[in-house]
């Protein structure tokens, strides 16, 4: 899309904004069940969609892509009337009389811009949420994911009028002629690097934004876990969509006292969901591009691989790599892996651990297996990152009854339900002062006397 067809599209949807016509709660609920009957029309070509950028199966791509976005569009049919009321609250004695409200309100005209790794729950999730709260959007999705974008176009412009939601496909060319562009507000999801770029640009505007980025997420394991369990679910939560996932595990912490026991499950677990050879199994899914693929094999050390290191070049899929042994020193520690390499550190001091993690960026994620339930409050209490699970990983982003987001270095803000109604509105705090009294004494001429000592009794 040219730039001048980008601007275009901007007036045109500033100018149905200004109509308000997203601001009837009736509207936007209509608009969501539009949304959620497309998304359901669309299933099949979404599925054929995301096997061909990242070789999902169907069952992974309704579980974590498909079926979430289906969650979040009816929490917000479900949820929005409330979420939009005006509330009321307390009105201090010296404002008396009046009615104090708080009133949420659409930013206006909002930019979504999506990653690749989760093409369709990372566009229409935040959008669901954006429509929730009356504003218009244009949304981006990346062009790193080109069947899936496809397949947004196609679904948002059978679903909305360009003038209300908009799809911009392209690459860097149509990412800068937005971000070029004065929004309302600005959503991104995707790298740090990146979101640095989106930050600076709003930052010419005094936009308001939401960046949803990454990091390593650490995933502690202590003395006391259940290892098998422990095993499983990190196995699951690691190789799930090939380690494209901004809050997988990116590395584990593990007591050096079950530090063996622990890999030696981490291995029994890949060879039980993903078979002997995982390069052959058709629901093990691959590397986006080429690029991602050499940075990943890049990562890989062989006299650390005890299970996995095998790839297959022309497919793009890296075998799920544990790596025993690894070092803070090791390439893999060095950046947000982002894909099937697990590299396994160890530690003997808690105290020690807080110490190192403290001298890291702050997470998007972390992860905790624990039977010690003082030691669990301790490490939730002592460090410091985006969200997380004790003794599961990554399920904690699958729900609406919680924001998601990061912090610090893992990003700025939050969304998902109520939350995600929150970060695309603007809550307007109102005072509705009455007429038919009017305190004196806070008009000139001051009195120190009778009036005095009523200021004192309201300010208090």
């Amino acid at each position: 899309m040219s730039t001048a067809t980008i601007q275009q599209t901007m007036e045109a949807q500033r100018r149905f904004f200004r109509t308000g016509a997203t601001l009837p709660v009736s509207f936007r609920v209509k608009m969501l069940q539009r949304l959620r009957a497309a998304v359901k029309r669309y299933e099949g070509e979404i599925s054929r969609a995301l096997a061909a950028d990242l070789g999902k199966s169907a069952y992974e791509g309704f579980m974590c892509e498909t079926g979430l976005v289906l969650m979040e569009l009816n929490y917000m049919i479900a949820h929005t009337a409330r979420l939009a009321r005006e509330r009321t609250v307390r009105t201090p004695l010296a404002q008396f009389a009046a009615r104090s409200v708080q009133k949420p309100s659409p930013y206006g005209n909002v930019l979504i811009m999506s990653p690749w790794n989760y093409p369709l729950l990372l566009t229409l999730d935040p959008l669901a949420d954006a429509i929730a709260a009356g504003n218009t959007a244009v949304v981006k999705p990346s062009a790193y994911s080109p069947a899936t974008s496809a397949v947004i176009a196609r679904l948002l412009g059978e679903c909305f009028r360009p003038e209300y939601v908009a799809v911009v496909t392209g690459g860097r060319q149509e990412n800068a002629a937005l971000l070029d562009e004065r929004f309302d507000f600005v959503f991104f999801t995707g790298s740090q690097a990146v979101g640095k770029e989106v930050l600076r640009h709003t930052a010419e505007h005094l936009t308001p934004a939401v960046l949803e980025l990454g990091g390593k997420s650490p995933c502690i394991v202590d003395a006391t876990a259940k290892i098998p369990l422990a095993a499983k679910r990190i196995v699951f939560g690691k190789f799930l969509n090939c380690g494209q996932t901004c809050v997988a595990p990116d590395y584990i912490l593990c007591h050096s006292s079950v530090k063996d026991r622990l890999v030696e499950e981490l291995c029994r677990q890949i060879r039980r969901q993903y078979g002997e050879d995982p390069l052959q199994n058709p629901d093990y899914g691959k590397i986006v591009n080429e690029k991602h693929f050499d940075r990943l094999t890049g990562l890989i050390d062989p006299g650390k691989a005890v299970i996995g290191g095998q790839w297959d070049r022309e497919a793009r899929k890296i075998a799920p790599t544990v790596l025993d042994g690894a070092s803070w020193d090791d390439a893999a520690m060095q950046e947000e892996i982002f894909g099937p390499v697990l590299p396994v550190l160890t530690f003997d001091s808690f105290g020690a651990l807080y110490g190192e993690l403290a001298d890291h960026p702050l997470p998007l994620a972390l992860y905790l297996f624990s039977q010690d339930r003082a030691r669990i409050r301790e490490t939730l209490s002592r460090l410091r990152f985006g969200g997380g699970c004790v003794n599961d990983v990554v399920i904690h982003l699958a729900t609406s009854e919680m924001g998601f987001g990061g912090v610090g270095e893992s990003g700025m803000g939050a969304y998902h339900g109520r939350v995600g109604f929150e970060a695309f509105s603007h809550t307007k705090s109102i005072v509705d002062k009455k007429t038919w009294m009017d305190l004196p004494m806070r008009y000139q001429p001051y009195r120190k006397g009778l009036y005095g000592g009523l200021l004192r009794l309201f300010i208090r």
